[in-house]
């Protein structure tokens, strides 16, 4: 299974052992007193964390020189722990869900998201294009919003998004 990376510890903060905290994931929710995470330097346990001050505290962590170890660590899930923990609204995904997926046009093949770009406006698909659209000179890749206006619909039964107005970006990049 894929380790996801969630989240980020930073540099030591105070005298105790806690730590900056820096949340790379759309849900802050799982980051709760207890709950304990995979990172670079082993399974580490919250003891306490306030996201709005941007800090953590690990237990058995107690110091600066014991929370410097876990500087630029990270913390990870997986994919079924993740879809475990979080319960998802109406048309909301995961991105593990969405990359891999073929993207469509009017029943025409653009390409395959390959990544997402968190802009600041709004997440943006990263497409590799379709090899018969890049033999008509077309660029290798191209960026799609993931809004309303572009994205249709999401068949993750198929591995299928159809979009509107992605081939005119393409053609436009």
């Amino acid at each position: 299974m894929k380790r996801l990376a969630i989240a980020r510890l930073g540099r030591s903060v105070g005298l105790k052992g806690e730590m900056r905290f820096f949340n790379l994931c759309d849900f802050p929710e799982q980051f709760q007193a207890g709950a304990v995470f995979e990172s670079d330097r082993g399974d580490v346990k919250i003891e306490r964390i306030n996201l709005a001050r941007g800090t953590i505290k690990l237990v058995g962590i107690n110091s600066p020189e014991e929370a410097k170890k876990y500087t630029n660590a990270y913390l990870y899930s997986d994919e079924s722990k993740t879809k475990e923990q979080i319960e998802l609204g109406e048309d909301e995904y995961f991105w593990f869900d969405i990359i891999g997926l073929r993207l469509y046009e009017d029943g025409e093949l653009l390409g395959r998201v390959v990544d997402i770009e968190r802009l600041p406006a709004a997440d943006y698909l990263v497409v590799v294009t379709d090899e018969a659209l890049q033999k008509q000179k077309l660029p290798k890749r191209f960026l799609v919003p993931f809004l309303d206006k572009f994205i249709k619909d999401v068949d993750l039964e198929r591995k299928v998004i159809e979009a509107d107005g992605a081939k005119e970006i393409l053609e436009a990049s």
